[in-house]
């Protein structure tokens, strides 16, 4: 059981968490920061085990005896008679899920000095020990931090660092920064605008470096957690940690790991993404939305598919070329935007998170990368939906993806553009092509943007599971989902394009096909939130940001997740789950 760490904000497997010490400690933080204000919590020296070389000896640490996790309290409390837990065990990725049975607050991996610079072996490391050891704990990495590593550290799921390495280079005469370093005798200028800066650099000796590189790791870390509460951590590292090859090596090898990351990424926030390279691609929110589209969605209309391009302004539908594209369709087709970042976006899913929440540079050209996997996705799309017709109302750079896809399926798509999308001829040849069709009503259409919506958050058939009978109330995109008898099902959130159930909603839901994901809690009637102790158990599917149905023996509950499943399952201290509706048994 952890008494002293707590997670408070997620983003991949970067968190922001609180040591609650003497006072508060935010992390990722510094161990040096731990111990100032640790007291007699943490003494800075403690001997170091045999064979634990590379660990730093300041925080006490021991070889975990076997048993239940009180056995374990008892036999610290005989070693170290003095020291009140909380308490660090030193562990390697092989040891880690046996040291985890203590429920230490936080875990330091032994080998970490050696891992860095070696990408592969590096990510292994850090993912099989973040795995092993309980969601509310913190893992220390010792000796290894610099300004321009900590956001992958954290990015990575680190949550303590030291100023050894940094101190070491300072002695050295290394000049740390964020975007990596420069030797001493070698600078004109001093690059920063801390105390220890604030002098010629004539002046300017090796203590004075030590302290200038122990002031931009603790900056560094600072600007860590601000990206981690806002959401773009991962915005920052595609950027900044391509000032080091190995960093940008780890990042795209913890894309590989995509298991890791999905289960630790939310499923809706209000950040944007931005998507400024071929990385932006391997994203999980990117990843996640095509799975989705390609594996949930169904289109419900039996009229003729017209691709068109994306546009800067989001949603799709308020832009102005979008404007001039429904004014030529006129309801006569259902229209799905192709885009990268995102791949294809029917529109009934134009307001789905990320799908109005990115921002891409517009070049006017494909990558190869961007090319692929925008095919890959429309292929996967048409395969899923079976059109009478494709029309694709596409400019040029659009076109060598349709042609590919075209020659995968063996089908033709008629082509409409004459130069450019908004030009009157290209516009006129639209409305032309599509003027034998028949249109569909307003009722269908919001009929149907519940439904996928379902189907995307939900699951497949969700759709139609939860609103076999359904009445549709107020305007798109404030649309309201009430049953045959007029009792309210659903709201759709146009901040993020996801549905927010009520009770009866809810019971739709479980009485469905689609998969359901459940809380567990213990004998109370939640109010305003769950914690993680009245969790007894919760399905492993639930994401940070799903909805989620909350039963227990004394009440009936909906709400959103602050936790993914898992770490429900495990955790001892936070918020589980925002409890939006409850009712009592």
């Amino acid at each position: 059981m952890t008494d002293y760490f707590e997670v408070h904000e997620r983003d991949g497997a970067g968190r922001v968490g609180e040591l609650r010490l003497s006072d508060s400690v935010r992390t990722p933080a510094l161990v040096d920061d731990v111990l100032a204000d640790a007291g007699s919590l943490w003494p800075g020296e403690r001997e170091v085990p045999d064979g634990d070389e590379s660990v730093l000896t300041v925080l006490p640490h021991r070889a975990l005896p076997g048993g239940t996790p009180e056995e374990v309290r008892e036999a610290f409390a005989v070693e170290y008679p003095d020291v009140e837990y909380p308490s660090a065990a030193v562990v390697a990725p092989d040891t880690a899920a046996d040291a985890s049975a203590a429920g230490t607050d936080a875990y330091i991996l032994s080998n970490a000095q050696e891992l860095t610079g070696h990408a592969g072996a590096f990510v292994t490391a850090v993912v099989r020990t973040r795995e092993a050891i309980p969601a509310d704990s913190a893992l220390y990495l010792p000796g290894v931090a610099t300004p321009a590593n900590v956001a992958t550290l954290a990015y990575a799921g680190v949550d303590l660092v030291d100023t050894d390495h940094a101190v070491v280079k300072g002695t050295q005469g290394r000049y740390l920064a964020v975007d990596g370093e420069y030797f001493l005798e070698d600078l004109t200028d001093l690059p920063c605008a801390c105390p220890a800066c604030q002098q010629p650099v004539g002046d300017f000796g090796r203590e004075d470096c030590e302290t200038h590189n122990v002031n931009a790791l603790r900056a560094a870390l600072a600007t860590v957690r601000e990206r981690i509460r806002s959401g773009r951590l991962r915005d920052y590292i595609e950027g900044q940690a391509r000032h080091e090859g190995w960093l940008t090596a780890v990042f795209r090898r913890l894309d590989q790991q995509y298991g890791y990351l999905e289960q630790r990424t939310p499923v809706l926030r209000r950040a944007e993404v931005t998507a400024t390279s071929d990385d932006t691609l391997r994203r999980v929110e990117i990843q996640r939305f095509a799975e989705r589209v390609t594996g949930r969605y169904h289109c419900r209309f039996d009229n003729p598919l017209v691709l068109v391009p994306c546009s800067a302004r989001k949603p799709y539908s308020e832009s102005q070329s979008h404007g001039q594209f429904h004014d030529a369709i006129q309801f006569r087709a259902h229209v799905v935007s192709m885009t990268s970042p995102i791949g294809v976006v029917p529109q009934e899913l134009e307001l789905t998170y990320p799908a109005q929440h990115y921002d891409a540079a517009v070049t006017g050209h494909w990558s190869a990368t961007e090319t692929a996997f925008v095919a890959d996705v429309l292929e996967a799309y048409l395969r899923r939906n079976d059109y009478p017709r494709v029309v694709a109302h596409v400019p040029a750079e659009y076109r060598e993806i349709c042609e590919r896809v075209e020659g995968r399926l063996d089908r033709d798509f008629e082509y409409t553009v004459v130069d450019h999308p908004t030009t009157g001829e290209s516009l006129s040849n639209l409305a032309s092509t599509l003027s034998t069709e028949l249109k569909y009503g307003k009722r269908e259409r919001q009929h149907n943007t519940l439904r996928a919506v379902a189907d995307y958050q939900f699951g497949d058939g969700a759709g139609d599971g939860i609103f076999e009978e359904l009445r549709v109330e107020s305007h798109y995109p404030k649309l309201r989902a009430h049953d045959a008898d007029g009792e309210q099902l659903a709201a759709l959130v146009p901040e993020y394009g996801v549905l927010s159930l009520t009770l009866a909603g809810a019971r739709r839901w479980l009485d469905s096909d689609a998969p359901t994901r459940r809380v567990e809690i213990d004998g109370f009637v939640p109010h305003g939130s769950v914690l993680a102790p009245g969790v007894v158990d919760a399905d492993d599917s639930i994401r940070v940001g799903d909805e989620v149905v909350v039963e227990g023996p004394h009440a009936f509950a909906v709400g959103r997740a602050e936790m993914s499943g898992p770490e429900m399952a495990e955790s001892t201290r936070g918020v589980a789950t925002r409890v939006r509706h409850v009712e009592e048994r």
